[in-house]
């Protein structure tokens, strides 16, 4: 009888710690789900409890963090939201996009313009090693290129699909124009051993 309640006890205290970690589970999903559905009450209500972590949850299928999901959107106003309750800029999803490049790849210059001012990694590549002015470049979005450029964003950065940076991108689009003689006159600035790739 004394084992079956010693297995009991020690069944019911492994519950009771695991308490915490389940509520913070559930205050995440709950959160990242206030987010999507703009329920800005909702996403308050779990934010102002002390203590709590949730402004930087990740989606556990995507990685996406609630910064990522409302960027995606163009939600100015939510970024402002939730980076003045703390949210990381430089949290990647699961395919390595940073806010800045998921911007970027929209065209949503107030957002990369916003992640710039609070510091967002302006080189940050992602898992096909894109930046955010390589994806400035593609779009021809030169309004983007430029402010990326100002932050001082490397121009010479490849990518590893292709293996081009983003002033080979915009050298070889012959309906690039502006973005070609704004790379074309970007200055060159040294490469980290990470952004260089793997040397053979």
């Amino acid at each position: 009888m004394s084992i079956i309640w010693r297995r009991l006890t020690v069944a019911l205290m492994l519950v009771v710690a695991a308490a915490p970690a389940s509520a913070q589970f559930s205050d995440s999903y709950t959160f990242l789900k206030a987010v999507t559905d703009k329920d800005v009450a909702k996403a308050r209500e779990i934010i102002d409890k002390p203590g709590t972590t949730v402004v930087n949850a990740r989606d556990r299928d995507t990685g996406e963090t609630p910064l990522i999901i409302v960027v995606k959107r163009s939600d100015l106003p939510w970024m402002g939201f939730l980076l003045q309750a703390g949210a990381d800029p430089n949290l990647r999803d699961n395919d390595g996009n940073a806010p800045i490049l998921l911007a970027a790849i929209s065209g949503f210059s107030e957002g990369v313009r916003v992640l710039l001012i609070v510091k967002a990694r302006v080189d940050t590549q992602n898992n096909l090693g894109e930046t955010a002015l390589i994806k400035a470049v593609q779009r021809r979005d030169v309004v983007t290129a430029q402010m990326l450029l100002d932050a001082g964003a490397n121009p010479d950065i490849a990518d590893h699909a292709s293996g081009y940076s983003a002033r080979q991108y915009a050298a070889q689009d012959p309906r690039g124009g502006a973005i070609a003689k704004l790379l074309k006159d970007a200055p060159a600035r040294k490469l980290s051993p990470q952004q260089q790739g793997p040397s053979l």
